[in-house]
């Protein structure tokens, strides 16, 4: 039997945590940084949970 293959751009975008949770990062910190301020960058580092409904996607794309 073949292997299944984890999907690149998935594995690049979300992981999974110890409990199964799929976190993301939020978009928007990647450029134009000079005219964000630093409150707004510093909301932007921080990562979050996917929704419900996309986590069995993503879940299925991570071969998980």
């Amino acid at each position: 039997m073949p292997k299944n293959k984890t999907h690149s751009g998935a594995k690049k975008r979300f992981r999974v945590t110890g409990t199964g949770k799929v976190m993301r990062e939020q978009a928007g910190g990647r450029h134009r940084l000079e005219v964000k301020s630093s409150k707004e960058m510093r909301s932007l580092a921080g990562d979050l949970e996917l929704s419900k409904p996309d986590t069995k996607k993503v879940k299925r794309l991570l071969g998980r």
